[in-house]
């Protein structure tokens, strides 16, 4: 089994409301399943979804956590994923090392009093923090491995690429393209079954060209670069995802009308959405 779940699919901040139904508001996370691992990339607030589904199903809950950085939207939803308040489960948090603090530090610093009522320290589960080597793989178990390379987003952030029997699952959110595609995107992104993109905004958004405030710099991309980047390394299904708190559900279908007519077989990511590679 190799399957990806969404729980989250929202950048910057959560955008609950009538106008978000259809594609959600909660903010980054996904579930992936690669044979008997389990492999959770980021902890928005859609992680709280994610946990209250877990404690549903049998058994302890064994997981691996890559966080792809720590700006809040990313992390938010770890004080409020129940099975870390539980003994017997078992939570291994990867990041990488292009921090001045750790990822253990920083998750505890957003419990920190005044913050939370209770701090990291008081999570029952076992939780080992790890950290990785830029573009080394990861092996998670028979057949599942996982790479990080860096991505272009300010103070930092990581894509993966998961490979298992043979598939491949990229993810590659807050990221931005630049004068030119970025080679670490592209790296992850050969010959993906499913290439996940920030796409936050509309082209017009990103230049500044539609209300005269440009939003280069800001670390994220658009549906343009990613249907190129797409093409030109043979992705085979390109998720459009990290969307503007400013869209709502009609802006996100307008968002994915017009990418696919750039690679049609696209998709704009919405909470609940599963795929099998």
């Amino acid at each position: 089994m190799f399957k990806v779940t969404f729980w989250g699919v929202r950048g910057s901040i959560p955008t609950p409301g009538p106008d978000t139904v259809v594609y959600g508001g909660n903010t980054s996370c996904l579930e992936v399943r690669a044979g008997d691992q389990l492999i959770i990339l980021d902890g928005g607030t859609g992680l709280r979804l994610l946990g209250n589904a877990l404690m549903k199903r049998p058994g302890p809950v064994v997981a691996s956590f890559f966080f792809s950085h720590v700006h809040w939207d990313h992390i938010q939803g770890f004080p409020f994923f129940t099975p870390a308040f539980i003994p017997e489960n078992r939570f291994a948090i990867y990041g990488g090392n292009s921090l001045a603090v750790t990822l253990g530090e920083t998750l505890a610093g957003q419990m920190n009093y005044p913050n939370f009522p209770i701090t990291l320290d008081d999570l029952a589960a076992q939780i080992e923090f790890k950290v990785f080597e830029d573009g080394r793989p990861v092996s998670l178990g028979p057949d599942v491995t996982i790479k990080g390379l860096p991505m272009a987003h300010p103070n930092g952030c990581y894509g993966y690429r998961i490979e298992y029997k043979g598939r491949a699952f990229t993810y590659c959110t807050d990221t931005e393209h630049g004068d030119a595609l970025d080679a670490n995107v592209r790296e992850l992104a050969r010959d993906a079954d499913v290439f996940v993109y920030d796409t936050q905004y509309f082209p017009d958004e990103y230049t500044g060209a539609k209300d005269g405030m440009s939003k280069r710099g800001w670390g994220h991309s658009t549906y343009e670069v990613g249907a190129q980047i797409a093409r030109e390394v043979g992705v085979k299904t390109l998720v459009l995802f990290h969307h503007d708190p400013t869209h709502d559900d009609r802006r996100i279908s307008e968002k994915e009308r017009l990418c696919q007519a750039l690679f049609a077989n696209t998709i704009a990511a919405k909470e609940g959405l599963v795929l099998d590679l």
